[in-house]
């Protein structure tokens, strides 16, 4: 009986070994929707995103198909927002845009204390910047040659 079972677990590590070895095969279907079979109004809002659209997954195509449909209804610093974020996002490398994607997962596991604490951190964070960052103004304070810039006199 034993020699049985263990003739059969033998079997199945090397059937499935040889299963799992094989090549997967390859989608001959095009990835939908095409870039050429949106709409006009719907080309112009994901301009930014074109010249990667052939590598993008039919689920992120479908999606940024999504938000363009809603761009029309969104007001007008939503949608400067949106343009500036998509123009962000497609100058970000690959790995760059792996590792955003890999933070934002890490941040979706988080408890809604976690990211309503975190949240205020990065705010106070933010405001600290603001209150002790003064914007230069070089007819008020001239940079004399070879001296510091002005952060690093502070």
């Amino acid at each position: 009986m034993a020699k049985t079972a263990i003739a059969l677990i033998i079997w199945l590590c090397i059937a499935l070994s040889a299963v799992a070895a094989q090549p997967a095969k390859q989608s001959t279907k095009p990835v939908k929707p095409a870039w050429s079979e949106l709409t006009p109004a719907q080309q112009q809002v994901l301009a930014p995103l074109a010249a990667e659209w052939t590598e993008m997954d039919s689920t992120r195509r479908k999606k940024w198909v999504a938000i363009a449909d809603r761009y029309p209804k969104m007001k007008p610093a939503e949608q400067q927002r949106l343009q500036k974020r998509m123009k962000d996002w497609a100058s970000l490398k690959p790995a760059e845009r792996k590792a955003a994607r890999d933070r934002y997962k890490e941040l979706k596991k988080l408890t809604p204390e976690q990211r309503s604490s975190m949240s205020k951190q990065w705010r106070d964070y933010q405001k600290s910047l603001a209150q002790s960052e003064t914007p230069f103004d070089p007819a008020v304070e001239p940079i004399a040659p070879g001296a510091p810039a002005p952060s690093a006199q502070r």
